[in-house]
């Protein structure tokens, strides 16, 4: 499949489309790429959807050097890309740090976006000690520390193909800006998404790997992501870790097209 791009002020972002059908567009966390979907695209295709896969700005085939990583910039970037599809509306995925960018878009955006899936959504801003700085500071410099970290978030399986993947993640981050694009991910500057989600009044599926490393409770932290919608609902992916879509594509696709079957009856 080839790839498509959308030009933005500041770059271009790419994205590759498969299937036909209702859009479904998904987007990935900081230091990946649209290959995170692998796994979940075939099943979303086979269940009717057309879906794009996009590489977020600074990731991917998307260019690197961009003057912001910010979530609503993201967000807009995924907005671009559901308008040179032809409009949607679509329904946005956001896994990690773009459950934030779906929010922005939908709230920005409500006439292209039919609803949204936060995967894996950080509610609180939590402030690492002194040690943990020292630590996100290196591996956020290093792409062979950030392919070990990435590896720490699947706690429980992990896909059969994760080594190659993550050996091309690796050595996409070792290309000129793509590690100062994963900084900027981290260290976003504008309002934090929650400031946006009582705006969004489209049906919202708050999605989350109930063995997820990134949270102390995930299922609290779940449900504190689902209150700060008008609608929306939250749900567990068992023996998940970080990355639903990856780990457990078949359980995720379940979640998916049942809330997109919703979705669409609603519209």
């Amino acid at each position: 499949m080839s790839v498509s791009y959308v030009e933005r002020p500041g770059g271009r972002v790419a994205y590759e489309v498969h299937g036909d059908g209702p859009l479904v567009v998904l987007s990935h966390g900081m230091g990946e790429n649209r290959g995170s979907f692998r796994h979940l695209v075939p099943l979303l295709v086979a269940a009717g959807y057309r879906v794009a896969t996009v590489d977020v700005r600074g990731h991917g085939d998307s260019s690197a050097g961009w003057p912001t990583y910010a979530p609503a910039e993201v967000g807009a970037d995924l907005l671009a890309v559901v308008r040179d599809l032809g409009g949607g509306p679509a329904v946005l995925v956001g896994s990690s740090s773009s459950a934030a960018a779906v929010v922005f878009a939908a709230a920005d955006a409500p006439e292209l976006v039919a609803g949204i899936v936060p995967v894996g959504a950080f509610v609180d801003q939590v402030k690492p000690n002194p040690v943990m700085r020292v630590a996100q500071a290196l591996v956020l410099r290093s792409p062979r520390l950030f392919g070990m970290f990435h590896k720490t978030l699947f706690p429980v399986t992990r896909p059969a193909d994760d080594a190659a993947y993550r050996r091309s993640m690796v050595a996409t981050l070792r290309e000129p800006g793509r590690m100062a694009a994963v900084r900027g991910v981290v260290a976003p500057v504008g309002p934090h998404w929650t400031a946006r989600a009582a705006e969004v009044r489209q049906p919202v599926l708050v999605l989350m790997g109930a063995r997820d490393p990134d949270f102390r409770d995930p299922g609290a932290e779940a449900r504190a992501a689902r209150r700060l919608f008008a609608t929306a609902e939250a749900r567990m992916i068992d023996d998940s870790g970080h990355y639903p879509h990856a780990d457990q594509p078949e359980r995720t696709a379940e979640q998916l097209t049942a809330f997109l079957k919703v979705v669409h009856t609603d519209a």
